[in-house]
């Protein structure tokens, strides 16, 4: 879905799953990422049908509140996601342990 994955998409996902009442500056702070950033990136995630947005008010005439969603998809993506992550770490994990396993075997 994404060309690209990245790990704050993943992030995204995993806040909106825990907490669908999040705002863009909560997601923003928690995440480390420009609000322009993370907006651009749950737009992407919305328009790839992976979220879905739920305005409702209280109040009628007060600001609306919104809620995010995860669709079937975007459980889908954030599993693969998930499983592209860790596969991507245990290949660095590898080679960190051949570089450890080389300077010990070298040192002897």
């Amino acid at each position: 879905m994404f060309e690209h994955p990245s790990e704050e998409t993943l992030s995204i996902i995993k806040e909106i799953e825990a907490t669908p009442a999040t705002t863009q500056r909560i997601i923003s702070n928690k995440l480390g990422i420009s609000l322009g950033k993370t907006n651009y990136l749950l737009k992407a995630l919305i328009e790839k049908g992976l979220i879905k947005v739920k305005r409702f008010s209280t109040n009628p005439g007060k600001i609306q509140k919104i809620n995010y969603y995860l669709t079937k998809e975007g459980l889908e993506h954030k599993m693969l996601l998930m499983l592209h992550f860790l596969k991507k770490k245990e290949e660095e994990y590898y080679q960190i342990k051949q570089e450890w396993e080389q300077l010990n075997g070298s040192n002897k």
